[in-house]
């Protein structure tokens, strides 16, 4: 059973999940247990384990696949598995691609929609920058399709970065179309598009997916502008003002400094960037939290820290 199938009050018997993560903790009353991050291609499920030295807890590790028996119950609005029994799964017993979760949109889709704002892309030497990356190279291709956007919070999934990246440029192309000659509709796109291929160093491949050494040392903003920066020394005659202009809007894609961008948006496009960012990422946390939550009596799902309030899906019915 996935885990998007599972309700409180489930039983389950040999479950297979993969164990993203293992911590051993302590309650207040100085009792030992276990708190086990387990998840599959449809989500994640917070696993505990009250009583680690009973006979039926077998030792498991971090990005384990494990077999698991236990009650789902429903805590704080948010569902937990009280596992009575669990150990290291047998090859051969499970699908890793059951493991891994996925954008619900079609892969091949979405990017052959990324080409076709960058065949839409004026300036050759744009084009040419974005062609370097998407086009010509075949490793960062395989790697940007197949990579997450986050770690959690949003677009934590295979695929995750792709969706996010068209999602924040096609807004950015809306913005361009309304706001007409006030923005630089290129210059935006351009920095839409590339504004998170820093994610492809800043975070480990799946089923890992966590922060690697480049990762937490510099930061995918940092990376990213690198990245570019490096491209562009191989196209002739890439104007030196919009490289810079460029390479601002990435670093300021974030909007302020205390939420990780280097820079603030001293151009019109960073502000217009920064703001589909933001926007792309807040609606994609409201539906994870949507889809991941479980209403009360009244509909209300609780309180959740990335959206700093307590939520609920909107009325189906006028009132």
């Amino acid at each position: 059973m996935f885990i998007n199938e599972m309700n409180d009050g489930m039983r389950l018997a040999d479950n297979v999940f993969l164990c993203k993560k293992v911590v051993n903790q302590t309650t207040k009353a100085g009792k030992d247990y276990l708190s086990i991050e387990l998840c599959d291609k449809t989500g994640k499920l917070d696993g505990k384990v009250w009583s680690p030295s009973d006979p039926g807890i077998f030792e498991v590790n971090d990005l384990d696949f494990v077999v698991c028996s236990g009650d789902v119950t429903l805590y704080n609005g948010t569902l937990q598995f009280k596992i009575y029994k669990i150990k290291k799964a047998d090859e051969g017993t499970y699908n890793p691609a059951d493991y891994v979760p996925v954008s619900r949109f079609d892969i091949d889709k979405m990017y052959n929609n990324l080409l076709a704002l960058i065949d839409s892309i004026e300036k050759p030497y744009m084009k040419k920058l974005l062609q370097s990356f998407f086009v010509e190279d075949q490793e960062f291709i395989k790697t940007f399709k197949a990579h997450s956007a986050a770690k959690s919070v949003h677009h934590g999934f295979s695929g995750g970065l792709l969706e996010h990246t068209l999602s924040v440029a096609s807004l950015c192309n809306h913005f361009a179309r309304h706001y007409g000659s006030m923005l630089d509709r290129d210059l935006l796109v351009t920095a839409a598009i590339c504004h998170d291929i820093g994610k492809v160093d800043e975070l480990s491949e799946f089923p890992e997916n966590i922060y690697t050494d480049e990762g937490q040392l510099l930061g995918h903003i940092v990376l990213g502008a690198g990245m570019v920066r490096d491209k562009i020394k191989n196209i002739p005659d890439f104007p030196e003002k919009k490289k810079n202009e460029l390479i601002h809007c990435i670093l300021a894609h974030h909007g302020q400094l205390e939420f990780g961008s280097p820079k603030v948006p001293a151009l019109i496009e960073a502000v217009a960037l920064s703001h589909a960012d933001n926007m792309d990422a807040k609606m994609e946390t409201f539906r994870e939290a949507l889809e991941n939550s479980t209403p009360d009596s009244k509909g209300w799902m609780g309180y959740n820290r990335f959206l700093e309030t307590n939520f609920r899906a909107t009325s189906s019915e006028d009132i």
